[in-house]
């Protein structure tokens, strides 16, 4: 996963580099610095909806199904006075990843040393079974606009980190089946419980597009779970996003 963030970024940067050669070579030099932005958008709000998933998990952890990120933020955007092309967001808003997981139970109550994840394939369970993490977060983008009087249209590209805190981390399970798949209530379960998780992260972020629609990654620099509790996993996600206002 951090090769495919890597070449992510290395991409983004030669399609910036693109789009500011094919701006230069099609007009006349601007002075940026003397460029009127009244009006402009600034990409005040972000949602970011995509697939996620955890690097570094072992195969035994049974993570199956699709995976889901869903970011939501309000951004403040500040524009370099000398080339307002360039500009620093930052922001405050909410994080999640919901992890799907095949025959699993996860003892995020239990009253154990470790976080167990117990492969429960030949007893009851649940057919649909996720781990639901969410953060508080501020993030913060160093962002590029080839066109800043014309934000709609143009290429953007933004590089970033969000800091967060956890404020929910659960396990939801639906459709209590047996060990032949057999349904035994049609009912959900939902336990919440943060103890073995870490409080805080960092993530890298990346998003590159045109106007208000664009692609974007993460990755989280540190372990979601707590060092010696559980497996050293790294959350993930790629996906859209859009922004505007």
């Amino acid at each position: 996963m951090k090769k495919l963030f890597v070449a992510a970024l290395l991409t983004s940067f030669q399609l910036a580099a693109l789009a500011q050669d094919s701006t230069v070579s099609k007009s006349p030099k601007t002075d940026w610095s003397k460029v009127s932005l009244a009006g402009r958008t600034n990409d005040h709000f972000m949602f970011q909806i995509g697939t996620a998933g955890w690097s570094g998990a072992p195969d035994s952890l049974n993570i199956k199904g699709l995976s889901k990120n869903f970011n939501m933020y309000f951004m403040f955007d500040f524009p370099f006075k000398t080339d307002p092309r360039f500009s620093v967001g930052m922001g405050v808003g909410f994080g999640s990843e919901s992890i799907s997981f095949q025959d699993t139970y996860i003892g995020i109550k239990d009253a154990t040393s470790t976080l167990r994840f117990q492969d429960v394939s030949d007893t009851n369970h649940f057919k649909k079974y996720r781990l639901n993490t969410t953060f508080l977060e501020a993030p913060v983008e160093l962002r590029f606009t080839s066109d800043p009087t014309n934000n709609k249209k143009s290429f953007k590209m933004a590089l970033g980190l969000k800091v967060g805190t956890l404020m929910d981390a659960h396990t939801k399970g639906k459709i209590f089946v047996n060990s032949s798949g057999q349904t035994l209530n049609d009912y959900t379960e939902k336990i919440k419980k943060k103890d073995f998780f870490n409080k805080n992260r960092l993530a890298a972020t990346f998003r590159f597009g045109t106007g208000a629609f664009s692609l974007y990654g993460t990755y989280q620099l540190g372990p979601l779970i707590k060092e010696g509790l559980g497996p050293t996993v790294r959350p993930w996600a790629v996906g859209i996003c859009i922004s505007g206002l």
